[in-house]
């Protein structure tokens, strides 16, 4: 028996055996080349973002009250929204604005900012430069390094401009938000008025602002907070579904109808008109962080990755508790 004999390869198995192993080579070559990549991209720490978000928010609110109390107000009007309401921009949102979307740029220029006042032309002399090293008792928490390219960074330098024009300060907010992905992980509400300034933020899954370890009160009756200057048919559309027990009220600022549902002084944020990403980014990102919910009317997540549609149209539901069940409601009725 013999098991011996000879491998002969001719030209063509040659040039196929070799052909393989270079694929093989480059193959690896190729997954190499990427792992560096992506760890050379990873080049924002969001430890020092969320700092940066709140010294940018907090700086903002002071350029608010500056120009209240300079009275230098100076109302403009973007025109008019579908609904027929005035749409106002003041000196405020510009020096917010400009403070806020120049400090975070420079501090992360990875990082896409987008603003509710982008297209103001602010200048070389910004008063204002972040310091995200400074301790700000964020220093516990542990550094994350994500690639600036997936981040996008979405403010609003003055929520509640129309009630800071008619001296409705409660409502006024500065916001700050940051979205991995599309998905909003980091969000941060200041309130630069009232009897001392109040800061509020969250990591998702990480840590929050000590105000948000609050006991809340679930009401037994269904009360939906709304616009009181884009309410559009949302009362009617909330007796239309949930029923006449249903309580309705009025409150401007989409930061602060958030912060009422967190709190628990309403059940449900509702909003059946078009929104800006800005309004409600930051607190999507604590509704996260708390185990609350937001999505449009649909029962749909909102995407806020930097190529997103800076508008949504679908409407809004925001919840702490029974989410689905007020989505069931909502989601055969026509806007």
């Amino acid at each position: 028996m013999n098991f011996g004999g000879t491998i002969r390869l001719n030209g063509l198995g040659i040039f196929i055996v070799l052909a393989l192993f270079t694929f093989f080579l480059l193959y690896l070559t190729k997954f190499s080349v990427k792992e560096v990549r992506e760890e050379k991209e990873a080049d924002v720490n969001l430890r020092k973002l969320l700092i940066a978000a709140v010294e940018a928010a907090e700086e903002g609110g002071k350029q608010i009250i500056t120009v209240k109390n300079a009275f230098n107000i100076v109302e403009h009007s973007k025109g008019k929204t579908k609904e027929g309401a005035n749409d106002p921009v003041t000196n405020a949102d510009y020096l917010s604005h400009c403070v806020m979307y120049t400090g975070l740029q420079e501090a992360f220029p990875t990082v896409t900012v987008i603003s509710e006042e982008s297209d103001t032309e602010c200048g070389e002399n910004i008063p204002f430069k972040l310091m995200p090293t400074v301790e700000r008792g964020l220093d516990v928490l542990v550094d994350q390094f994500v690639p600036g390219e997936d981040l996008a960074v979405w403010i609003d330098p003055l929520d509640a401009t129309q009630e800071f024009t008619e001296n409705l300060l409660n409502y006024v907010s500065t916001m700050v938000c940051v979205a991995y992905k599309g998905e909003p992980i980091i969000g941060v509400i200041h309130k630069p008025f009232g009897e001392e300034p109040r800061t509020t933020w969250a990591w998702v899954k990480k840590a929050h602002s000590p105000n948000l370890d609050i006991h809340r009160q679930t009401k037994s009756t269904p009360t939906i907070i709304v616009s009181r200057t884009h309410a559009g048919r949302v009362s009617e559309i909330a007796t239309e579904a949930i029923g006449n027990e249903v309580k309705v009220v009025s409150a401007g600022g989409a930061g602060y109808k958030v912060l009422e549902v967190v709190s628990g002084n309403a059940t449900a944020y509702v909003h059946s008109t078009k929104i800006k990403k800005w309004d409600i980014c930051a607190g999507n990102a604590i509704l996260n962080e708390l185990g609350g919910h937001m999505t449009t009317l649909l029962n749909e997540k909102l995407d806020y990755s930097r190529s997103a549609e800076q508008s949504n149209s679908l409407g809004l539901l925001v919840t702490m508790d029974r989410h689905d069940w007020y989505a069931s409601k909502f989601k055969n009725v026509q806007l």
